[in-house]
């Protein structure tokens, strides 16, 4: 397959086409993504009380290939009623993420005891009673809750509310192997986890920061606002071990002259190493400095701690900046130059900064350079991290998280007359390793896929095996119910977005919160997710005294809810007249003057050392490396862990088992493209997987995830928990037995795991 030379275009739009007569004809799609609800995929957000398609600039058309991708998945029939007769558990395993996704609906409670090779159907009460009966006879601290983004608003503060008057503080969510690097780096340097800027401000901006992000493929509604922020005059820089075609020239479907001319999208294009930011981002700074153009009044009367970062940028050496980063000191000089030409910079970044084991100091760093020229605080300048999941950022809103801020957790306490526990609770991965102890007995699974999303993951098979209930949420099948198994498992068909019976929130990256109105279910047999736990909490307390004095069947009614998250959650009071169905920013949330959130209204500058390279000592230039340094990445046909098409048109792959490599690091190494080669690291392997040339520096390297998470150590950031998804060393080796000559059609072949998995799942 033939690498596009720009994203977008008349290929997506033919894409839609098919995926809509797929799905049932254009007008039905078309009717679907028009609702009032928010789309469903990335957290840039659009939809809600403005109509489908509408973003909160009350611009039309805003879809993209992700929303139709989410919307064709929902409008799928069910999935047929000898599936689970016909495929074993086992079998299941040998499907790929793409294939279970495409299985169909969801649409009866499934499960499997301790004994039971294949799922079968069981009914709704049976199920809550199970769980109930389960979490009566397990301590509190035995249990783990974790929620995906998918969750309203309602459903995660409710959970988490049962979660924590059951008496446990084990409650996370998906930003822990995402963006909390984000949440905790942000919260050290200006008192607030979440974005400082809005849609609008990306309208006022003269420099946009593109850092470890691709969002032509994960959030392709933004590249409209970055052309026009081009066309303005803008400028946009793109940090990107890998030189993503989207990123460099774009077809915006709803623009003629985007689509005639294909726009430019990066003024510059930087590619460090993997795990050369801090580096890259110290040399920036150092240029800065050296120009005297940082901003002199704002750090002293808005930051603290800038002599020391002052004095630590200064002497770093620039020998250290350019081999860490492995960028040029030229190079670094334009950013630097561009840079201090802005007066309205924003920095955006992703998982690429993140999915490190300094990924909160990666952050730190972004808001460091920021400050320096006083870019936070002000219109049309600020800090952004790009969410993934719709409602990730309401989820964690809502004290999804092991700790309640003592404000939220006073307030909690009022609202509902109890008393929270005082255990510090587990976070994601704590919660994982605690159940491969063996001392996890109940897992319950509020959407997504932890499995799929988790890294090492044979280590994560084993953990649900030892765990002696686990309860997954989900709309479709996904790898997660094939090795997310414990001795009982359960499968609960739940409600759409825009299948809810009554209307439920979200919150979008830029602290945006809309109103979706639900609508008719697709398929008889799916519950809601609010109605769910509140039938669990009234199942679990009906033979214990209540404790909390709360009435569970009167949060059947949404409004309900949305009154309590009202009067507990900073900055959702507007939820108190939620009838209204009134959209908000949530105040406070945006920097509109440089005083911030934290205790002395001032930001905080971090000295942040730059890190060794991985595998440094043992790539040299000009001798055959031992090792190579490896990062994950999505493609432009998959959402999150769920993988809607084998092939990624924007790189050029038409299957998904391959590892990108630099031409140079595949003749170094004696290897060719398309040979069969074993990739391994520190915790797994992966065989019969191909090389492939592509633009990457050498000693850099990238595999598809979820599939090579079996490769990925659980090293994670100290401060922040979130793991090196895109950070750690492989060593690589050509396969004895090269079997059948590698063609585009060619995909490997299932097999069982063994315990290292030494092998490439079926894609």
């Amino acid at each position: 397959m033939r690498q596009r030379s720009s994203g977008g275009g008349w290929a997506a739009i033919l894409y839609t086409l098919r995926k809509a007569r797929a799905s049932g004809g254009l007008l039905r799609m078309w009717r679907a993504l028009r609702s009032r609800n928010a789309c469903k995929t990335c957290a840039l957000g659009m939809g809600g009380q403005l109509g489908g398609m509408v973003n909160e600039a009350r611009r039309f058309p805003e879809v993209c290939k992700k929303s139709i991708q989410a919307m064709a998945a929902d409008m799928q029939g069910a999935i047929h009623e000898h599936f689970f007769d016909d495929f074993s558990i086992e079998a299941m395993r040998g499907f790929s993420p793409r294939e279970l996704e495409a299985a169909g609906r969801l649409a009866q409670p499934m499960y499997a005891g301790p004994l039971d090779s294949q799922y079968r159907k069981i009914d709704w009460d049976e199920a809550i009673d199970r769980i109930a009966a389960k979490l009566r006879k397990t301590p509190p601290d035995e249990s783990s809750f974790y929620f995906s983004g998918r969750s309203s608003n309602e459903a995660a503060f409710l959970m988490q509310l049962f979660a924590r008057v059951y008496g446990t503080n084990n409650v996370s969510n998906c930003s822990y192997f995402c963006h909390q690097a984000s949440g905790v780096g942000l919260t050290s340097v200006i008192g607030s986890g979440a974005g400082t800027v809005t849609l609008d401000d990306i309208e006022h901006c003269d420099l946009l920061f593109v850092i470890g992000a691709n969002p032509a493929s994960n959030h392709p509604r933004l590249m409209r606002s970055i052309i026009d922020m081009r066309r303005r005059g803008g400028r946009v820089v793109v940090i990107n071990p890998l030189r993503e075609t989207g990123l460099v020239k774009f077809k915006v479907p709803s623009d003629v002259r985007s689509m005639l001319w294909a726009s430019t999208i990066a003024d510059e294009y930087i590619q460090p190493h993997i795990g050369g930011d801090i580096a890259l981002l110290t040399g920036i700074a150092k240029c800065i400095l050296e120009r005297g153009k940082h901003d002199e009044p704002f750090v002293r009367e808005h930051c603290e701690g800038w002599d020391a970062f002052r004095h630590h940028i200064a002497e770093s050496s620039w020998d250290e900046i350019v081999r860490r980063s492995g960028v040029s000191r030229r190079a670094i000089r334009r950013l630097g130059d561009l840079y201090s030409e802005s007066r309205h910079a924003i920095f955006c970044w992703a998982m690429g900064v993140t999915h490190h084991a300094h990924g909160v100091g990666n952050v730190q760093m972004i808001a460091a350079l920021a400050l320096m020229r006083g870019m936070v605080g002000g219109v049309g300048k600020g800090l952004l991290p790009l969410r993934g999941h719709s409602n990730v950022q309401g989820v964690g809103s809502m004290g999804v998280v092991p700790k309640l801020k003592p404000e939220i957790a006073r307030r909690l306490e009022r609202a509902f007359d109890i008393a929270l526990p005082m255990s510090e609770g587990l976070d994601t991965l704590a919660s994982l390793e605690r159940a491969h102890e063996g001392r996890m007995k109940f897992i319950s699974l509020m959407g997504g896929n932890l499995y799929g999303s988790s890294p090492d993951a044979d280590f994560v098979a084993r953990a649900f095996a030892q765990t002696d209930m686990v309860v997954h949420f989900n709309t479709t099948l996904n790898t997660g119910h094939a090795w997310a198994r414990g001795r009982e498992t359960l499968i609960l068909p739940v409600l759409a977005r825009d299948e809810e019976s009554q209307p439920t929130t979200q919150e979008s990256m830029f602290s945006y919160v809309r109103f979706s109105d639900g609508g008719p279910a697709r398929h008889e047999g799916p519950r809601g997710e609010v109605d769910l736990v509140v039938s669990l909490a009234e199942a679990f307390f009906s033979e214990a005294a209540n404790r909390a004095g709360i009435d569970w069947n009167a949060m059947r009614d949404h409004a309900r809810i949305r009154e309590k998250i009202a009067q507990v959650i900073p900055g959702y009071e507007p939820l108190a007249d939620g009838e209204a169905k009134r959209e908000f920013h949530i105040e406070g949330r945006r920097f509109e003057s440089p005083h911030f959130a934290t205790e002395s209204g001032r930001a905080k500058f971090h000295l942040v050392e730059m890190p060794a390279l991985i595998g440094e000592e043992e790539h040299v230039p000009g001798r055959r490396p031992t090792a190579i340094r490896l990062m994950t990445m999505r493609s432009e046909g998959q959402f999150n862990t769920v993988v809607y098409e084998e092939e990624d048109v924007y790189r050029g792959q038409e299957r998904r088992d391959v590892i990108l490599m630099n031409r140079e690091d595949i003749r170094m190494m004696n290897l060719r493209v398309n040979q069969r080669v074993t990739v391994r690291s520190e915790v797994g392997s992966l065989s019969r997987v191909l090389v492939r040339a592509f633009d990457i520096p050498p000693g850099n390297a990238a595999m598809y995830y979820p599939e090579a998470n079996v490769l990925v150590p659980r090293r994670a950031d100290a401060a922040s928990r979130t793991p090196v998804f895109k950070g750690f060393a492989v060593h690589i080796e050509p396969d004895a037995d090269q079997g059948e000559p590698a063609d585009s059609k060619t995909i490997a072949p299932p097999q069982a795991a063994g315990s290292s998995r030494d092998r490439m799942k079926a894609c």
